[in-house]
C-alpha cells in the first residue's frame, strides 16, 4: 500500500473489551477475530489504522501494538482538550509509540484547532526528530486548515491529509469548499464516520445498537435514503452499508470504517473500488438533502475547541 494513495482507512473506535464492544456497538468481537481481520487487510492491501488514546477505554491502542503494529501503517491523533503547555504533544507521542512499540507513526493529526501554532511547532520537532512521517489536521475549517498549511509549509512539511466527517447525508464540507481545496493542494480527505457509526446500513437487517436507540425517530427519516441506497446497491451486487463507503471514495474522499471482522474489512476495500456514476450520485444526494437528517454533523467537536488565549 502506497501512504500517499490509501484507498480506506481501518477505524478503531469499538476495539477493546467487553463492555467497550457492547456499548459502541451493541456486541463484543474477540482478539482473534480481530487478528484475522488484521490479516485479512493485509491480503486486501488497507493495512492503514486509525488510532486514538480513548478508543476501546484506552485498550485499542495497545491491542494494535500486541497484534503487530510494525507491519501495518498507524495513523494516531493529539487531542488538545486544553491549552497548549511546553512538551504536552511529546508526552502523548511518547505513549503511543510505546502502546504500538515502533519508534515513530506513520500520520499524526492534530485532533481539533485548539491553540493550532503551539500545537504544529511541538509536532514538528518530533517530525524533524523522525517520531512522525506525515503531519495532518482533524476537525478543521478550511480557514484553518489553510493556516495550518502555511505553518507547516515554512517548517518544510507537507500537510498531508483533512480528516473531517463526512457522509452520504453530511456533505458539510464538500458545500463549503474545503474538499475542493484539498484536492486542489493534493492533500488528502480522509472521511470518518461514513456509515453515521452503523446508521447508514440495510434497515432490513435489524440489529441494536446503542446509536439506533438514540436516534430512533432520525432513522425512520431515512426511509428515501434507505430506498436509494438499496436499489443502487442491487444494482452494483454489494451491501447496502457499501454504498456509503463507494459514494464517499467515488467524490474523492477516502473513507473510514470500523472493522473487527475480516468480512468487514473486505467489504471495505472492495466498495473502495466501485465508482457510482453520475446518476446514482444525483440520486442519493438529493434523498439526503430532502431527508435533511443530522445524525453526527460536520462540527459535532467544534464545542471542545478552545477560544484563544488573551495575550
Amino acid at each position: 500500500m502506497d501512504i500517499m494513495h490509501p484507498i480506506a482507512v481501518i477505524g478503531t473506535n469499538a476495539w477493546g473489551g467487553k463492555l467497550y464492544g457492547k456499548a459502541i456497538r451493541g456486541n463484543y468481537v474477540s482478539d482473534e477475530i480481530i487478528k484475522s481481520a488484521m490479516n485479512k487487510a493485509k491480503e486486501c492491501d488497507i493495512p492503514l489504522y486509525d488510532m486514538a488514546r480513548d478508543y476501546g477505554f484506552g485498550k485499542a491502542q495497545k491491542m494494535l501494538g500486541e497484534f503487530g503494529a510494525s507491519e501495518v501503517f498507524v495513523s494516531a491523533k493529539y487531542t488538545p482538550f486544553t491549552h497548549y503547555k511546553k512538551g504536552c504533544v511529546r508526552k502523548s507521542l511518547e505513549k503511543d509509540l510505546a502502546d504500538f512499540k515502533r519508534s515513530d507513526v506513520d500520520i499524526y493529526w492534530l485532533h481539533l484547532p485548539t491553540d493550532i501554532e503551539e500545537h504544529l511547532a511541538e509536532i514538528i520537532e518530533l517530525y524533524h526528530e523522525g517520531k512522525i512521517k506525515h503531519v495532518g489536521v482533524s476537525n478543521f475549517t478550511k480557514e484553518e486548515c489553510e493556516l495550518s498549511k502555511k505553518i507547516l509549509e515554512k517548517a518544510g512539511i507537507p500537510l498531508y491529509g483533512v480528516q473531517n466527517h463526512y457522509s452520504i447525508i453530511c456533505r458539510d464540507w464538500e458545500n463549503n469548499g474545503l474538499l475542493d481545496w484539498c484536492k486542489q493542494n493534493n492533500i488528502l480527505f480522509w472521511g470518518w464516520a461514513v456509515l453515521e457509526e452503523g446508521l447508514l446500513v440495510d434497515p432490513r437487517i435489524k440489529k441494536s445498537s446503542t446509536m439506533k436507540f438514540t436516534f430512533k425517530r432520525k432513522v425512520k427519516k431515512l426511509a428515501p435514503v434507505y430506498a436509494e441506497m438499496i436499489r443502487i446497491a442491487e444494482a452494483h451486487e454489494i451491501k447496502v452499508p457499501q454504498v456509503a463507503m463507494a459514494f464517499c471514495a467515488t467524490k474523492g474522499v477516502i473513507p473510514m470504517c470500523g472493522c473487527r471482522k475480516p468480512e468487514q474489512v473486505e467489504a471495505l476495500a472492495n466498495a473502495s473500488k466501485i465508482c457510482l456514476n453520475e446518476e446514482e450520485i444525483r440520486i442519493l444526494e438529493t434523498a439526503a438533502d430532502s431527508a435533511n437528517v443530522r445524525i453526527m454533523g460536520a462540527d459535532i467537536f467544534r464545542r471542545f475547541v478552545l477560544k484563544p488565549k488573551k495575550k
